[in-house]
């Protein structure tokens, strides 16, 4: 088993919770240049906010798209648009990534910018 197939497992584990509280989740990605979140929608068919550093707003405050102040942004920008969308309580899916450095980073944004987790 390689390190994405390891991480897969760990994501599928933690979906399977989440799907069976039928709530809204967080879900993050986090690629080497980029980090990206979306809100999923508790039937898991519809996808009512995402962000990310790929952004063209984004990319213009941030240097650098794989570190800690790009997930800041991402997180505050998340919880933006998930509050547009109605939505005020999610269940955070970190898709089987440690929670640690840009994975937290973009968490306390979104809940600094209002969403509950």
């Amino acid at each position: 088993m390689n390190k994405k197939e390891s991480r897969l497992r760990r994501a599928r584990k933690t979906r399977a919770r989440i799907a069976e509280m039928k709530t809204v989740r967080l879900t993050v990605f986090r690629s080497n240049l980029h980090i990206y979140a979306q809100v999923i929608s508790a039937d898991g068919g519809k996808v009512l906010a995402t962000a990310s550093t790929v952004e063209a707003d984004v990319k213009s405050q941030v240097s650098n798209g794989g570190n800690v102040g790009a997930a800041q942004v991402v997180g505050k920008l998340i919880a933006e648009r998930a509050k547009a969308a109605g939505v005020e309580t999610v269940a955070f899916d970190r898709a089987g990534f440690q929670y640690h450095g840009r994975v937290k980073a973009l968490a306390e944004a979104a809940r600094e910018g209002g969403l509950k987790f």
